[in-house]
């Protein structure tokens, strides 16, 4: 939800269209882009009914905009994914199907998640994973959560990129590796700003790339 995330869906859809259409094309993107800071006051307040309302009335303007489905460009308001689908009349692209659809078509069935103590801790992702797409799901151990989710909402939604946050995150990596994750997902739209492929052995999944890469496809059909 942090604009410093939105740059990176805005840059790889129209840079997946251009490379799909060639010339001077690019996409067509209707683009509510929120202010974080009272939906990050009402998550760590539990108030999800309130993330919702807000959420549920930029879906609006985006359908009304004239888009033909709808990204939510973030991993942890997917919480809220079923309040929103149910007030628009456009498709919503859920980014743990995208991720799900690659994980499983590259073989991988038992996965390391990343992302903010939402993500990682409640059901409404891991059991999506798991429950409709046969994933096993592994999480970090509690003092590692709250480091990942720490990073995430101080550092990474502000732009600061740390080389001592990136250690930790490699370290965290390879400690979900060691568990016996075969890949980990970067289940948070931040993380990819922080680690990426090259740093680690570990294969990675990338939500933004995957969730914007399967946009282009949406939109190109």
């Amino acid at each position: 939800m942090s604009w410093e995330s939105t740059q990176g869906y805005y840059r790889a859809i129209n840079l997946g269209v251009k490379q799909a259409l060639g010339g001077l094309h690019s996409a067509s993107i209707v683009l509510h882009s929120v202010d974080f800071e009272p939906i990050e006051k009402l998550q760590h307040q539990g108030d999800w009914d309130g993330t919702a309302e807000i959420l549920i009335k930029a879906a609006k303007s985006v359908e009304a905009g004239g888009a033909d489905f709808v990204l939510i460009c973030t991993n942890t308001m997917h919480k809220v994914a079923a309040q929103i689908e149910q007030s628009i009349h456009i498709p919503l692209l859920h980014i743990a199907d995208a991720t799900a659809e690659v994980l499983v078509q590259e073989g991988v069935k038992k996965v390391g998640l990343l992302g903010t103590a939402f993500t990682m801790e409640q059901a409404f992702y891991k059991d999506r994973l798991a429950g409709q797409h046969g994933l096993e799901v592994l999480v970090p151990n509690a003092a590692d959560r709250q480091q990942v989710h720490r990073i995430i909402y101080q550092e990474l939604c502000q732009g600061q990129i740390k080389p001592e946050s990136k250690q930790a995150y490699l370290r965290i990596v390879k400690a979900l590796s060691d568990a016996g994750a075969e890949a980990v997902i970067l289940g948070c739209t931040e993380i990819g700003m922080l680690i990426k492929q090259q740093d680690t052995e570990v294969p990675l999944y990338d939500t933004t790339a995957i969730h914007a890469a399967k946009a282009v496809e949406w939109a190109l059909q």
